[in-house]
């Protein structure tokens, strides 16, 4: 295997689905394995977009529909109930 960005083997996914999430996160944590942080913001970016991505295929919701409930959960954690 050639290597990249990365040094580890990540299968990869298809936009709009939880693969492609799944890879992007694979792809963090590869990024920390090799300490190189704006490896790490990129991939940061790339799973708000594979989120962004799979939110609306999957369930037809946009980011500022999660970042609605986001705030819900913050709220019960702060206060520590669910």
């Amino acid at each position: 295997m050639k290597k990249g960005y990365h040094i580890t083997k990540i299968k990869k996914g298809k936009i709009g689905k939880l693969s492609k999430v799944i890879e992007e996160i694979d792809e963090l944590k590869d990024a920390r394995k090799q300490k190189v942080k704006i490896l790490e913001i990129v991939e940061l970016c790339d799973i708000y977009g594979a989120l962004e991505s799979f939110a609306k295929e999957s369930y037809n919701l946009s980011m500022k529909d999660l970042k609605k409930f986001s705030k819900v959960t913050k709220r019960a954690f702060k206060n520590g109930h669910r």
